[in-house]
């Protein structure tokens, strides 16, 4: 633990990167993966289990927890590590991304956004400013910066005026943020699908020496080639000594291929949305516990595990849960999920200090898709 935020590179390999952030809270091993605790828990996990599995981090978010329940109740009762029983680091997101998608009546102007709460319609103002006043209400580790995230397929001038508004809003919650010994503000490059406008943002940001950089943006419905594409342009844009988020990604697949472009730090939702959906993540691919071959299967999902939700219950009994629709199937299927995921980032630190990170990541893949030949020829 250290006083200060520090971030420190220990192993590359090629362009991936093994690191270490350190802070007043913990430290925090990358690549990592944070499992999205939207409204200060990660859904159908108790946090002791999330942090047995590995998890250095987790994640908030401002505009969850301003509806329920309410930034100053927080304050009030300690702050969200308090709150949820999590001494270790938080980061939590600006709330733009879920105004976007989630609030009605939404009016855009260069002063914030003001919105209706999509829970009970009541009326909200979000700025710059009061995010990161809430995001210190909080009382979080890695706070962002607003910025307007547009979907894509989008026209270009739509695409650059949301990227030089979030521009503004950086500079904006930079100064809100000020000066927080052991604390971050990370800014957000946008510019959707076009590389120049990408860039543009990025160096605007890296200009800003700000202590991290996320990428945001990605994964609102272009292909991965295209992802992959716009990471190839940002990433040599960004100060090699900072750490580098990519926000809201994604599958393994995506996650194994980003860290090979230098990402440093991922979250998704996607383990805990399919557990609580019967599907399963393995290294032998993806297994989807509501198909009638899994009846009868008395194997587990993965013997070698470690995890007990992964090692000790039939495939026939998560079967058998997730199409009663008992809660339990959920939970045991989410906690499978982040062991896997806690288990791949462990594996890709690893793989990176021993400069094989290439022949990892080629064997990873060779059993998903080894595992997915299998239970499609039987």
């Amino acid at each position: 633990m250290t006083s200060e935020f520090t971030f420190e590179l220990l192993a590359r390999d090629g362009l991936a990167r093994r690191g270490e952030i350190s802070m007043p809270r913990g430290a925090i091993r990358t690549p990592a993966f944070m499992p999205v605790g939207t409204a200060g828990t990660v859904k159908a996990m108790y946090l002791e289990q999330v942090r047995d599995l590995g998890s250095d981090i987790i994640l908030g978010n401002v505009y969850h927890l301003m509806l329920r329940p309410g930034a100053e109740r927080v304050a009030r009762l300690g702050g969200l590590h308090e709150f949820a029983r999590w001494p270790w680091p938080i980061l939590t997101d600006s709330g733009g991304f879920q105004v976007m998608s989630l609030a009605s009546l939404r009016k855009l102007t260069e002063k914030g956004v003001t919105f209706r709460s999509h829970i009970d319609g009541s009326a909200y103002e979000l700025t710059p400013e009061r995010s990161i006043e809430i995001q210190g209400l909080l009382d979080s580790d890695i706070q962002m910066q607003l910025d307007e995230c547009i979907r894509l397929p989008a026209e270009r001038s739509e695409i650059e005026r949301a990227m030089e508004m979030s521009l503004r809003w950086a500079e904006r919650s930079a100064v809100a943020f000020g000066s927080q010994p052991g604390k971050a503000m990370f800014g957000i490059v946008q510019g959707g699908d076009q590389p120049d406008l990408r860039v543009r943002s990025a160096e605007h940001l890296a200009a800003m020496n700000l202590k991290g950089y996320s990428i945001g943006g990605l994964a609102v419905g272009e292909p991965q080639s295209v992802m992959l594409a716009m990471l190839g342009e940002t990433l040599p844009a960004l100060p090699v000594e900072k750490p580098r988020y990519l926000m809201g990604v994604g599958t393994p697949d995506d996650i194994l291929k980003s860290v090979a472009l230098g990402v440093d730090m991922f979250d998704c939702v996607m383990p805990t949305r399919a557990g609580r959906h019967g599907l399963a993540f393995t290294r032998h691919g993806r297994i989807n516990l509501k198909n009638a071959c899994h009846a009868e299967d008395s194997r587990p999902l993965d013997e070698t595990s470690e995890c007990p939700a992964t090692r000790d219950y039939s495939r026939a009994y998560l079967h058998h849960l997730v199409r009663c629709d008992e809660a339990l199937g959920g939970m045991l299927l989410t906690w499978n999920n982040l062991a896997y995921y806690q288990s791949l980032m462990a594996g890709i630190r690893e793989a990176i200090s021993a400069g094989r990170f290439a022949d990892f990541a080629a064997e990873t893949t060779e059993g998903w898709q080894k595992g997915e030949a299998l239970r499609k020829a039987a």
